[in-house]
């Protein structure tokens, strides 16, 4: 099969990749709900190819403050995957989590953000075990560790890592509703780019 290069990613596919998205966000979507006991809908998930220079806009810009948990994956598959939440959605999950009243003005303490690593670590975990599912690939990730910063530096640490090797991300949007509550979750698959042909490869799309 010819290689197929990231930047060459046809309709089909994006399509293809979107489905990857879906589902992943559906089981974590699942997870959540089964966490915070509660029923959770999800809103359609956005998916698509960026380049690091335009992620953090997405995120409302390099300045915008947020939480970011963050793995490094071995295996067939290498890089990195972030799950990323805005101020607002964070204290909205670790307060349904805790089963308080939501206030959006609260400063995390230390158990609020051991949460949220927890939080962020089922919900990437469950995307990562559909990817598996879906491709047949052995994806290993690390414990997670989680930084409280701007979009920007916290981006930073995957572009210096992986820029010499490829400068793209999968970028899944999700919003997750639990009754009038929307949290809005990002998960970011960092792969490096012979693993991006790998991922397609296993789901049998060429050229």
């Amino acid at each position: 099969m010819s290689e197929i290069h990231v930047d060459h990613l046809n309709t089909f596919h994006l399509d293809i990749l979107r489905e990857i998205g879906n589902i992943g966000s559906g089981n974590a979507t699942t997870a959540l709900a089964k966490l915070i006991n509660k029923k959770v809908d999800m809103g359609v998930p956005k998916v698509n190819i960026l380049e690091f220079k335009d992620v953090a806009d997405i995120l409302g810009g390099a300045d915008t403050e947020v939480i970011g948990i963050v793995f490094d994956l071995s295996g067939d598959i290498t890089g990195m995957m972030m799950f990323v939440l805005d101020q607002r959605s964070a204290r909205i999950l670790v307060n349904l989590l805790m089963g308080r009243e939501i206030h959006e003005d609260e400063v995390f303490t230390d158990i609020d953000l051991s949460a949220l690593q927890e939080i962020g670590n089922i919900l990437a975990g469950s995307y990562l075990s559909s990817l598996a599912g879906l491709t047949h690939l052995k994806i290993a990730p690390s414990i997670p560790y989680m930084a409280q910063d701007m979009a920007g530096a916290i981006l930073s640490v995957p572009a210096i890592e992986f820029g010499k090797v490829g400068d793209k991300a999968l970028f899944i949007e999700t919003e997750f509703i639990e009754g009038k509550d929307q949290v809005s979750g990002y998960f970011i698959l960092i792969p490096e780019m012979k693993s991006f042909h790998k991922i397609l490869e296993a789901l049998g799309v060429s050229k």
